[in-house]
C-alpha cells in the first residue's frame, strides 16, 4: 500500500518526483527511493541534498509514514506555498521511506506486539541449537495479536488489582500471590524448554554501520561486519555516490526525541565544536517545532549505540545528521503523563523508596483508565482463557501492537506534519552560497582588479569541520575564467577594515577552500587580470551547488 501511494505521488503533477529501486532486501523486496527535484533548475546532483529515511526497525512503522507525508506535502504545496516552492526549486530530497521493508511487511501481516518484527528477516540462530528462527511467538487465541500470558497459581508473584482485574499487582516480598506472568504468547516450538527464544531474524540494521562498529558480543545485532546486510550496503553505496548530501534525517520511534551523535562516549571527540554549534541550533529549534520532544545526545541521554546509521553519516561522511524518535506518549494525556525515557517525568517524581515495578503498575492502572475513556478500549485485548501445551489453562490479553509505539490514528497527522516541518527546516539550513555583485576596477595598461564575494546564507557549512578533518569529498573552489583574460594574481582579501590582499602562490585562477564556507560566513577575494571581454566568476561547492556571476572588462 505504501509503495502504491508512492507511485501515485510520482505520477501527480507537477511531476517533481521520480522513483527507483536502489537495492533489494534479504527477502527480495525493492528498496524504493523517491527523488524530489525540479529539473528546470538543474539536476538533482548539482544541488545540496537532504537524505530522509524511516523504518530501519520494522515495527517503527510511522517512520515510513513520516516519509510518505513529507513527499505528499512537498508535492501538494509546490506552487502554492512560496517557502516550499523555493525549497523544491533549490534543493534535492532523497527519500527512502522504508529501510527494513521485510520486517515492516511482516509487522502488518503477521501477529506481533508493538516491539516485535524489529529485526531484518535474514535467518539467525539466536539460541545456538544450529536451527534458525524455529521458536518465535505464537498467536494462541487466533486474534491476530501477540499479547501477554498469565497463569493462575498459588505460588505466583502477583495478585489481581481489587478494582480492575486486568491489572496485576506485585505481592509483598515473602508472600504468595495468585498469578504468574509468563511473557508473550507462545509455546516451546523446538522442545528445548524455552519459549519464544528464536524468532524471525535476530539482528539490528541500525548497528551495522562503520562508525564505532563493534562485533555482536559487544553490540547485539551488529552483523558479521559493517554493511554486511543488503539494506545497509545499498544506502552506503548511494551516499558515497552522492556527495551532494549535506543533511541526514532518520525517523524512528518512540519517545519524542531529536537525537544526534555520538552513540558512544569514546567518540565524542570526533564532533568539532563548530559542528556541535550547528547541531545545537537546529536541535533546539526542533524542540520549538515539536512539543514534548527533547534534543538529546545518543550516548549521554539515551544509551550507547555502536555502528548506528546517523553516526556513520555524521562521523564517517561529515553530514549533519539527526534521528527523530516519533511519538511522545505524553502527548496523549498532556502534562499529566508520568513516563519519560528514563521512566520518570522531570516534573512529577515518584515518592522516595517506591520500587520501580510498583510505579509502573500504578502508571498502567492510570493508563488503562485513559485507554477506556479516551480511546474507548480499542487498543486493549481483554484477558481470555486458552489451553497451553505446557502450562495448561492460561489467560492471554493486554495491549495490542497499535498502542504504545504508534499514536492513535486521530493524532497521527499532527505528528507527521510537525516532524516533516523539522526536516524541511533542516533542509533549509543546508549551505546556500550567494555571490555579491562583482566589482571591476581598471588599473590602466590593460590591467584590471576584479573583486568578488560569496556568502553562505545558511547555518550548515559547505564543508563541516568533521568532513574537513576527514578530507571527505572535494574542496570548494572560487574561480575566474575568460577567453581573452590572463590571470596574474589571486587570493583572499582579509581583514574587516584594512582589507589586506593575500595572493596564492600557484594557479591564481582557482582559489581552493579546503574547509569551505562556515555558518553565515562571507569570503572576499581579488584577482588581478590582463585582457578584455567577459569573465565568469564562480563558487563551486560539492554540498552547496555552483553559483556564477559575469562581468565585463571593457574600456579604461
Amino acid at each position: 500500500e505504501l509503495v502504491d501511494a508512492l507511485r501515485i505521488l510520482v505520477a501527480t503533477p507537477p511531476r517533481l518526483l521520480s522513483m527507483r529501486s536502489i537495492g533489494k532486501t534479504s527477502e527480495g523486496r525493492d528498496l524504493w527511493l523517491v527523488v524530489v527535484n525540479n529539473p528546470d533548475t538543474g539536476p538533482d546532483t548539482a544541488k545540496a541534498a537532504i537524505w530522509i529515511d524511516g523504518n530501519i526497525h520494522g515495527n517503527e512503522v510511522q517512520g515510513g509514514d513520516a516519509c510518505l507525508y513529507t513527499l505528499w506535502y512537498l508535492t501538494e504545496s509546490y506552487g502554492r506555498i512560496p517557502a516550499v516552492t523555493r525549497l523544491v526549486d533549490e534543493r534535492t530530497f532523497y527519500v527512502l521511506p522504508v529501510v527494513n521493508a521485510d520486517a515492516r511487511a511482516h509487522w502488518f501481516e503477521d501477529p506481533n506486539t508493538a516491539h516485535s518484527s524489529r529485526s531484518g528477516r535474514r535467518p539467525v540462530d539466536e539460541d545456538g541449537d544450529l536451527l534458525a528462527d524455529e521458536d518465535g511467538p505464537n498467536d494462541l487465541d487466533g486474534d491476530g495479536e501477540i499479547t501477554q500470558m498469565r497463569l493462575a497459581t498459588p505460588d505466583g508473584d502477583y495478585r489481581l488489582h481489587p478494582d480492575d482485574p486486568r491489572v496485576l499487582v506485585p505481592v509483598e516480598p515473602g508472600t504468595k500471590g495468585d498469578y504468574a506472568m509468563l511473557g508473550s504468547e507462545g509455546i516451546d516450538d523446538d522442545g528445548d524448554g524455552r519459549v519464544n527464544e528464536d524468532g524471525p531474524g535476530g539482528y539490528d540494521l541500525n548497528r551495522n554501520w562503520p562508525a564505532g562498529w563493534q562485533p555482536d558480543y559487544v553490540q547485539y545485532g551488529a552483523g558479521d561486519y559493517p554493511f554486511s546486510f543488503p539494506e545497509t550496503r545499498a544506502i552506503g553505496d548511494f551516499l558515497v555516490a552522492h556527495p551532494n548530501v549535506a543533511a541526514f534525517q532518520s525517523y524512528h520511534n518512540a519517545g519524542g526525541m531529536i537525537l544526534r551523535g555520538p552513540g558512544a562516549k569514546e567518540r565524542e571527540g570526533v564532533y568539532p565544536g563548530s559542528d556541535v554549534a550547528v547541531y545545537d541550533a537546529i536541535g533546539k529549534k526542533g524542540e520549538e517545532l515539536l512539543p514534548y520532544y527533547r534534543y538529546m545526545v545518543i550516548y549521554k541521554d539515551l544509551y550507547t549505540v555502536h555502528g548506528g546509521e546517523v553516526n556513520w553519516a555524521a562521523e564517517g561522511l561529515g553530514i549533519v545528521s539527526f534521528t527523530n524518535e516519533l511519538w511522545a506518549g505524553r502527548q496523549l494525556e498532556g502534562d499529566k503523563m508520568v513516563r519519560g525515557p528514563g521512566g520518570d517525568d522531570e516534573d512529577e517524581k515518584p515518592a522516595a523508596g517506591v520500587p520501580s515495578r510498583y510505579r509502573r503498575l500504578a502508571e498502567r492502572e492510570s493508563e488503562l483508565d485513559l485507554v477506556d475513556t479516551l480511546l474507548l478500549g480499542e487498543p486493549y485485548a481483554e484477558w481470555k482463557e486458552v489451553d497451553h501445551p505446557t502450562y495448561g489453562k492460561v489467560e492471554v490479553g493486554g495491549f495490542k501492537r497499535m498502542y504504545g509505539r504508534v499514536p492513535p490514528a486521530w493524532m497521527t497527522e499532527e505528528m507527521l506534519h510537525r516532524n516533516a516541518a523539522f526536516s524541511l527546516y533542516h533542509a533549509d539550513e543546508m549551505p546556500r552560497p550567494r555571490l555579491e555583485p562583482v566589482q571591476v576596477v581598471s588599473l590602466g595598461g590593460g590591467l584590471w582588479q576584479v573583486d568578488a564575494a560569496v556568502a553562505n546564507t545558511r547555518r550548515i557549512p559547505t564543508i563541516t569541520a568533521r568532513a574537513a578533518d576527514l578530507r571527505a569529498g572535494r574542496r570548494d573552489v572560487f574561480e575566474i575564467a575568460g577567453d581573452a583574460v590572463e590571470v596574474l594574481a589571486g587570493g583572499e582579501v582579509q581583514g574587516r577594515f584594512d582589507r589586506r590582499f593575500v595572493p596564492v602562490e600557484k594557479d591564481p585562477r582557482r582559489l581552493w577552500r579546503p574547509r569551505g564556507l562556515g555558518s553565515h560566513e562571507t569570503l572576499r577575494v581579488r584577482w588581478l587580470v590582463r585582457g578584455t571581454g567577459p569573465v565568469v566568476v564562480a563558487y563551486d561547492a560539492e554540498k552547496g551547488g555552483r553559483v556564477e556571476a559575469r562581468a565585463e572588462l571593457r574600456g579604461e
